[in-house]
């Protein structure tokens, strides 16, 4: 799957795997966006963590932060949601229906109120990570 994303030879993917090679630089951009990241990250050795309670006196605003779902889907399909958390607050409050969320099979057990209580309470990073029995891969990240 990733190498026909990328558009290489399964053995390549398979000997980076193995630590025997590494990618080329070039594809350096599309792994990264393939797997949601900076290239930053994937050149960096020092795991990031998941996620991290940042104390009071540290946080940013939570009008300053984004929610990204992510869907992968086992038939292939993407979908990536990048929605400002106020936003999302916001559409809480009034009772607005986000079909980018509540239109999901994957994301209809998803408490999204309860995902915002965390981010109040200083949570941020990969909040929910989800595999259907589909196959279906759901992340919940806030930044």
């Amino acid at each position: 799957m990733v190498a026909e994303r990328l558009g290489i030879s399964p053995q390549a993917v398979s000997k980076w795997e193995n630590d025997t090679s590494c990618p080329d630089i070039m594809l350096l951009p599309q792994i990264a966006k393939l797997y949601d990241t900076s290239i930053d990250a994937l050149l960096n050795e020092k795991p990031q963590p998941v996620v991290s309670v940042i104390p009071a006196e540290k946080r940013k605003s939570t009008d300053d932060m984004i929610l990204r779902i992510i869907v992968n889907s086992s038939s292939g399909d993407v979908v990536r949601v990048n929605l400002p958390i106020i936003l999302v607050k916001t559409a809480l409050e009034i009772g607005l229906s986000m079909p980018q969320v509540s239109g999901n099979e994957a994301l209809q057990n998803i408490d999204l109120e309860k995902v915002l209580l965390l981010v109040d309470r200083g949570l941020v990073g990969k909040l929910v990570e989800v595999q259907t029995a589909e196959g279906d891969m759901v992340e919940i990240v806030v930044e």
